[in-house]
Formats: structure tokens, C-alpha cells, sequence
């Protein structure tokens, strides 16, 4: 059975860090895309970062550019999300995907992900 798993969330103040992980079972990641998603209380799921299978090409929201970086470590099975700079605004549930049909670019559009974690939470809060 495919699976996803993210770990690394938790309660952070503003202003500090934390790396979320999404490790696969089942499946090896290097020939997918990778997606982390989020989604708020009440609000639409939203793409912030993807990186393509090869690594290349890497996509930011505007919400994150300049605070979260994506990266993979294909030998390791994981994709990460480096978050620093942590907003409230960025509470959320954390969601990551792979995409099979990424090899070259990424896409922030979640309807081209085949795969998906069950999600974790990051609560930005003093």
C-alpha cells in the first residue's frame, strides 16, 4: 500500500522554525514530484511548494517564497520543507504529494497529484 508520512509539526512561536518530512513506503519517490499542500480552517486547500523528480524546478507560493525551502533526498525516500520565519497566518494542516508525471516541472495544482499523506499540523502561536 502507497503511503506518505509527514513528520516535523507541531506548536512554534512566530518567528521560529521548524522542517516538516514526508517519507514514502511502499514506493520509491525519485521518479515523482513532490508537493506540500496546506489547509486552514475554513479556507481552500492551497499548493506552496513542489520540486520535480529530477530537482531541477522548484515552485513557491507567494505566501512562502523567501521563508520555506523545498528539498529531497531521494536516498533517503524523504522530500522536506524547511519553515522558518513562521507567521500565524501559516497554521495550517500540512499535507504532502507526489505526482508520477513530474519529471521535469512541478505544479502547484493538486489535481495532478496521484498521492497523498494524511497531513500535519502547524500551529504558529505565542
Amino acid at each position: 500500500q502507497v503511503q506518505l508520512v509527514e513528520s516535523g509539526g507541531g506548536l512554534v512561536q512566530p518567528g521560529g522554525s521548524l522542517r516538516l518530512s514526508c517519507a514514502a513506503s511502499s514506493f520509491t519517490l525519485e521518479n515523482y514530484a513532490l508537493g506540500w499542500f496546506r489547509q486552514a480552517p475554513g479556507k481552500e486547500r492551497e499548493g506552496i511548494s513542489c520540486i520535480a523528480s529530477n530537482g531541477g524546478s522548484t515552485y513557491y507560493a507567494d505566501s512562502v517564497k523567501g521563508r520555506f525551502t523545498i528539498s529531497r533526498d531521494n536516498a533517503k525516500n524523504t522530500v522536506y520543507l524547511q519553515m522558518n520565519s513562521l507567521e500565524p497566518d501559516d497554521t495550517a494542516v500540512y499535507i504532502c504529494a507526489a505526482d508520477r508525471w513530474g519529471a521535469y516541472l512541478c505544479s502547484e495544482d493538486a489535481r495532478l497529484y496521484d498521492f497523498w499523506g494524511q497531513g500535519i499540523q502547524v500551529t504558529v502561536s505565542s
